[in-house]
């Protein structure tokens, strides 16, 4: 996993409406990125949603909130709508940006074995460093301890 003081990797992902974008569109600015399993699914739902109540504190600090997973784009949107959710959701389907983020790791539920996402946010720089890593994360309390972060710089 990328830590702190290592640049953002150039990678490319699409938004909930298809467009594709780089990360680096944000240089100049801080940036949030979190990665998370998969949308619509209970912890995933509660972090997007903690994210959005937080999301105009964010814009306040100038600082925009992009969260990744691997599903589709029509997925996403679909996830947007439903929850009202007002953060940006990019679509990492080749895994680009999980694998350069060190965020596609094996997983074990129940003694089995799999890959997949590990829940974890960056805060980058406006320098495109990364400043702040929280690995692991558990969702409750988490997007205010972001923003705690993003209002200390």
């Amino acid at each position: 996993m990328l830590e702190q003081g290592e640049s953002v990797p150039a990678v490319t992902l699409t938004d909930a409406d298809g467009v594709d974008f780089a990360l680096d569109v944000y240089q100049g600015k801080p940036l949030v990125v979190y990665f998370y399993p998969k949308a619509d699914t209970p912890g995933c739902t509660n972090q997007a949603k903690d994210f959005t109540a937080l999301a105009d504190d964010f814009a306040a600090a100038g600082v925009p909130i992009v969260g990744i997973s691997k599903d589709k784009p029509a997925k996403l949107k679909k996830f947007a709508d439903k929850y009202g959710l007002r953060v940006i959701l990019a679509s990492d389907e080749s895994g680009a940006a999980c694998e350069a983020f060190g965020t596609w790791v094996e997983k074990s539920l129940y003694g089995r074995k799999y890959m997949g996402i590990e829940r974890a946010t960056f805060l980058i720089g406006a320098d495109g460093a990364i400043l702040r890593v929280w690995p692991k994360v558990k969702v409750k309390g988490h997007a205010a301890e972001v923003l705690e972060a993003v209002q200390g710089l």
